[in-house]
């Protein structure tokens, strides 16, 4: 079994979603995660899990969406969407200094929220890092020294080895996209094989992203079959190990789904 930690299945419509999740099934993928971006998309995502056997689902605010609102959502706010039971994550959230959709002190006040909102329902979170690597591993060991206790992944990662190595000492996640497969994602790769194997899942973030022989494409979650090849072969493990690894890395990080 594989599963796609990370996509959008709200991106897809309501007439597609049924084929999308079948296709998933047919290849393997039994189970996948669809990830809020803001409040609204959150409590469609739980909408949809609820539709879906085998669908789960995170709430958060991206931080392309962080100044969408007057004020940046509270850690309780963001927390009382949990209470669902296919609730069994907090995000995706973090810092987007690519973009730059959001000022960054309301990024980094966002993402400060999310972290608090992990800690007060013991869910973890889904970190969204792009080109803010540095602020990324201070806010997170800044919340961890105030005494906020989280466990956390670094969601799509493709960012430096700086961050890898903060994130390992941290005790955080990582989880791989499409991106890895990438000719060009060498130096990815090879940070990746540094990475603890107990602390690897795959991903699609859906419907972007489409790893090689799809690039270019709609990804969508069945592809995950193709990321988890590359990655199984960066640890040198086999399709059907590298399935098995991730799956129970997978259910150790987001224990609500075990």
């Amino acid at each position: 079994m594989l599963i796609d930690s990370h996509c959008h299945l709200d991106y897809f419509t309501p007439e597609e979603r049924p084929g999308v999740v079948e296709r998933a099934r047919a290849a393997g993928v039994e189970r996948m995660v669809t990830i809020g971006v803001t409040l609204a998309q959150s409590r469609e995502a739980i909408g949809i899990a609820e539709e879906h056997e085998g669908v789960f689902c995170c709430v958060g605010v991206h931080p392309n969406h962080a100044a969408d609102s007057l004020s940046v959502a509270g850690a309780e706010e963001i927390a009382a969407l949990t209470e669902h039971p296919k609730v069994i994550g907090i995000g995706e959230s973090g810092l987007d200094y690519f973009y730059d959709k959001a000022p960054r002190d309301v990024q980094q006040e966002n993402f400060r929220a999310h972290i608090r909102a992990a800690a007060l329902t013991g869910l973890p979170l889904a970190i969204h890092a792009r080109d803010a690597d540095e602020d990324i591993a201070r806010i997170l060991r800044e919340e961890r020294a105030g005494g906020q206790k989280f466990q956390f992944l670094l969601h799509c990662f493709s960012s430096g080895r700086g961050l890898a190595e903060a994130a390992v000492e941290m005790g955080g996640y990582f989880s791989f996209s499409g991106i890895i497969t990438f000719p060009k994602a060498q130096e990815l790769r090879d940070i990746a094989a540094k990475i603890p194997k107990e602390r690897v899942l795959v991903e699609t973030d859906s419907p972007y992203l489409a790893p090689v022989p799809f690039r270019g494409k709609r990804n969508e979650p069945a592809y995950t079959v193709h990321t988890a090849k590359v990655l199984g072969e960066v640890f040198g493990l086999t399709p059907e190990e590298i399935a098995a690894l991730t799956t129970s890395n997978f259910l150790k990080f987001y224990r609500k789904a075990a």
